[in-house]
């Protein structure tokens, strides 16, 4: 049985009553047969399998599936006040939202901006658009996650409060609908993944500490 993330609970039962509706109330039943695509759809966009994998404080693993749309030296003035590197991951429709810790550590940050919907994949998203920030203190430094709304995403979900403590791999929160995660690091951290990859949340080793 597949596990599903519970804010789509109702998404998903939506999805099926239509679908029940189409083929045994509608005289047009065939419309059905057009609609369960769609609801098996939603059904795999609010997954939530296990995501075992290498764990380590010297490791820093992906937060989100998707696309690494690149890799930059920044300047992050909100969490790290400093230079830091930004690895971001692009979300299609396609991929598991639900979004993981990349380090374990305590929650020191919390941020919400409202913004636009802009593709998420274009660098001006990273400041224009809708996003929730959650950074931790880990053994090696500070880490930010930023979650970064789409195109169609209107609702970001961040699960924990400052003062928590975390692990590495644990559920982050998820964004519904297409969008992007991006991650900050300390410049000692040695990055492991380049522009093109593709990531798996939980799984995928995308930078060591130095």
């Amino acid at each position: 049985m597949i596990k599903t993330a519970p804010e789509g609970r109702w998404f998903i039962i939506a999805a099926f009553v239509i679908l029940v509706v189409l083929f045994l109330v509608s005289k047009y039943w065939w419309f059905g047969l057009l609609w369960l695509p769609i609801a098996i759809w939603v059904v795999a966009f609010f997954r939530d399998p296990a995501r075992p994998g290498d764990r380590g404080e010297n490791l820093v693993i992906a937060p989100a599936d998707g696309k690494v749309v690149s890799v930059l030296k920044v300047d992050e003035p909100a969490f790290h006040q400093s230079e830091a590197m930004r690895i971001s991951i692009f979300m299609n429709v396609f991929d598991c939202h639900v979004n993981r810790y990349p380090s374990s550590g305590t929650v020191a940050f919390r941020q919400y901006n409202p913004g636009k919907f802009i593709n998420a994949a274009a660098e001006k998203a990273s400041v224009e658009n809708e996003q929730s920030s959650i950074g931790l203190i880990t053994g090696h430094g500070k880490v930010l996650v930023r979650q970064i709304a789409g195109l169609i995403a209107r609702r970001i979900v961040t699960d924990h409060h400052e003062g928590k403590e975390v692990a590495q791999g644990d559920r982050l929160g998820m964004i519904r609908f297409g969008s992007r995660v991006d991650v900050f690091l300390p410049l000692n951290a040695e990055i492991l993944v380049r522009e093109g990859e593709r990531t798996v949340a939980g799984v995928t080793v995308i930078a060591k500490w130095a």
